[in-house]
């Protein structure tokens, strides 16, 4: 069964290039224009031991000779587990990684603009406790997420005097390999102080005092902003963090209660066999240290709970008849008839929606859409971080015990399968040209109407010969704004509806099923 899984996933991107080209599903442009070394912020690195200003670049990748002046923005971020390449015990661990470039190359010739950014590492896996290691990453990735906001708030304060790289600030999308996956869900999720203050989250060494690990008060808060200046810089003040939609390539999130009614829609691809990035719920275990943390939750668990939080209705509005969805959903389906076990001890025994689950036939297998050259890492990489050629031999072992027949021609597949997989997704998420939301009057026999559409602060909803049973609204993001239940007609008038500008997710209920409709508010 695992033999069929990578044969499928491989047939697939021999498939997927003879598709209908279409912008933002397929590769549309033969080139990208690439601006290196902008600065996007400035902050306080622990990186040495000693608190550091560090200035934080990225990539901005467009397609080459494109004429649109309003794109998608996608902001990528690159594996590592938040500590330097080798330090890190792997092969990769940078933005400039094989991986990390043809990624973010690849989202550009599909017609995105596309960052990819550095953020602040900086944890100790090695401290005696439990508690230290936890408070340790969970520091590391708090960062990374300021970063990223830092960045988001980059490209807005940007577009504001005069929208240098041609985005669309209402369609920005977080990206993320591994610990940058970490990144992009904590990013859309996290949102509250009480989240950061489990109890698990607490330094409960003496019971009657518990200590936050996160002290907002000195890192300041998960925007960014307050904390002491010495350890935090406020960027880019006074623009909006919203983004629209996460990806996760192998990340997960530090607790499921996290995930709340409003967040933004997700889409993921995960192994099953991660030993690290547990595909349902379990603790985050460090070979020779132990466990660092507990009760994390992968993509299974992750997309299982935003599914039935309504937070990819935008997501699962539109209809897929490409071959990665497809893919995806013959090897969901084979992880449960199979009886899968995780490496939690977890069997799965339901199918997901909006994760791709790669199975490889090896049984650590962690991130198949990495490469590395050995050569490099030992010649170049390691004398340029102060590590020997010993030490980079030990990471290339590392690396292929999770990616043991890693190539060029394996990284390139996985890749187009991820994203021929994320960006039908995308453009139906975010109405984007292409999309197939709507395509359903056909199946149910019938044919819904929204009127008047554009909108104000009334609509009325027409189904042509069935009763509606219920109806809801949805933002792009997600957020349920309208419902209403109990219906037995097919005509219906919602008033006062009290909606921003933009577009939204309608979803009208039948008996038989679901019609999915857009509705745009000015």
């Amino acid at each position: 069964m695992k033999k069929l899984y990578a044969y499928l996933l491989m047939s697939v991107f021999f498939i997927g290039t003879s598709m209908a080209q279409t912008r933002y599903i397929d590769q549309v442009f033969s080139a990208v224009d690439i601006t290196p070394n902008v600065i996007y912020s400035t902050n306080m690195s622990v990186l040495t031991g000693t608190p550091t200003a560090q200035a934080l670049p990225m990539e901005v990748y467009q397609p080459t000779g494109d004429t649109e002046t309003s794109r998608p923005l996608i902001i990528h971020m690159h594996t590592g587990t938040f500590l330097p390449i080798l330090y890190n015990g792997n092969p990769t661990g940078m933005r400039q990684d094989f991986a990390t470039n043809a990624i973010c190359e690849d989202y550009a010739k599909r017609g995105y603009v596309v960052a990819n950014i550095e953020y602040r590492l900086g944890w100790n896996p090695t401290l005696p406790t439990q508690t230290e290691r936890a408070a340790s990453l969970m520091t590391a990735v708090y960062k990374a997420i300021q970063d990223c906001k830092a960045a988001v708030r980059y490209f807005r304060q940007d577009f504001e005097g005069g929208n240098t790289y041609g985005i669309d600030t209402s369609r920005i999308i977080l990206s993320g390999q591994g610990s940058g996956g970490w990144v992009a869900l904590g990013y859309a999720t996290v949102d509250k102080l009480a989240e950061i203050q489990l109890p698990k989250f607490l330094d409960l060494s003496d019971p009657a005092n518990p200590v936050p690990l996160i002290d907002t008060a000195v890192i300041g808060d998960w925007d960014g902003y307050g904390g002491n200046p010495a350890l935090n810089t406020e960027n880019n003040v006074g623009y909006s963090n919203d983004v629209h939609m996460v990806l996760s390539m192998g990340g997960g999130i530090g607790d499921l209660s996290w995930l709340e009614a409003g967040d933004v829609p997700i889409a993921a691809v995960h192994c099953p066999t991660d030993p690290t990035a547990i595909y349902s719920t379990g603790d985050v275990s460090v070979q020779q240290i132990g466990i660092v943390t507990t009760d994390i939750s992968g993509a299974y668990d992750v997309l299982a709970q935003s599914n039935s939080l309504g937070n990819n209705a935008s997501i699962s509005a539109g209809t897929y008849n490409d071959p990665y969805t497809t893919a995806a959903q013959a090897a969901s389906q084979g992880l449960v008839a199979g009886g899968f076990v995780d490496q939690n001890g977890t069997t799965i025994s339901s199918t997901v929606d909006h994760v791709f689950p790669y199975m490889t036939g090896n049984p650590f297998e962690s991130a198949p859409w990495d490469f590395w050259d050995s050569t490099t890492l030992v010649t170049a990489i390691a004398p340029a971080v102060g590590l020997t050629a010993q030490d980079a031999q030990g990471c290339h072992a590392n690396g292929l015990a999770t990616n043991p027949n890693m190539s060029i021609g394996k990284s390139l597949a996985y890749i187009d399968s991820t994203l021929g997989y994320f960006c039908p997704r995308i453009v139906n998420a975010l109405l984007l040209p292409g999309n197939t939301v709507g395509l359903q009057e056909t199946a149910l026999n019938t044919s819904v109407s929204i009127f008047p559409n554009p909108a104000n602060n009334n609509i009325t909803i027409s189904a042509d010969n069935k009763a509606m049973s219920g109806i809801e609204i949805y933002s792009t993001t997600g957020r349920l704004v309208a419902k209403k239940e109990g219906l037995n007609t097919s005509l219906f008038q919602l008033n006062n509806l009290n909606l921003s500008s933009g577009m939204y997710i309608v979803n009208i209920h039948f008996n038989e099923g679901v019609i999915t409709e857009k509705l745009i508010v000015k």
